[in-house]
């Protein structure tokens, strides 16, 4: 009876030791995959954090163009063709935010202009469970927009057709300009254009 005992027990042996082996697989994979899904989260907030800093510095680069166009009244003209800068803004946000610049990509679209970015994190998911993983990192994209908010009219007090003010309505803002004496961009640029992230 004994000896059927211990042959029992020996035959279950390799059955416990498969088992473990499989719950340590089970454990490593769950921690792999744990691990890439936060690594993916943080290359999300990374993309995220380049796309606005690139809306936001492509909206303080308006201020030349925007305040040049007023005088000729050709503000139409200029809101619908400025360029839309902003990369070098990005990349500095991915590098702070633990990831690299992969592509920044301005899109002009007249009153909504977007910035597309891709940034891939810094660090591998390297896991030993996972084949290859030891050079796989996360990549995400973002986009943002920059908006003109405003509707707007101008007046020419002279009668010299040069425009002498232009009013602006921005939601409950209103908005003077005198291209005499424009205030400075930034009191003015947020009320103008609006950043924010829109869906890829």
């Amino acid at each position: 009876m004994i000896g059927r005992l211990r042959r029992d027990a020996g035959q279950a042996f390799p059955i416990y030791v498969v088992m473990v082996a499989g719950l340590l697989f089970l454990v490593f994979a769950f921690f792999a995959v744990g691990k890439a899904a936060a690594l993916r989260n943080g290359a999300q907030g990374a993309a995220d954090a380049a796309a606005l800093a690139a809306a936001r510095q492509a909206r303080e680069e308006f201020q030349a163009g925007f305040l040049a166009s007023l005088p000729e009244d050709l503000l139409d003209a200029y809101l619908r063709a400025h360029p839309v800068g902003g990369c070098s803004a990005a990349s500095g946000l991915a590098s702070a935010n633990q990831a690299e610049l992969v592509s920044c990509i301005p899109m002009p679209g007249g009153y909504e202009d977007r910035i597309k970015v891709k940034v891939r994190g810094n660090k591998p998911v390297d896991s030993s469970v996972l084949p290859g993983s030891e050079k796989t990192k996360a990549e995400a994209e973002a986009t943002a927009v920059i908006k003109f908010r405003c509707s707007w009219t101008s007046v020419d007090y002279n009668n010299d057709s040069i425009r002498d003010m232009f009013f602006f309505t921005c939601g409950k803002d209103f908005l003077q300009i005198a291209p005499a004496s424009p205030p400075p961009w930034s009191t003015v640029s947020r009320i103008l254009y609006d950043v924010h992230l829109v869906d890829n």
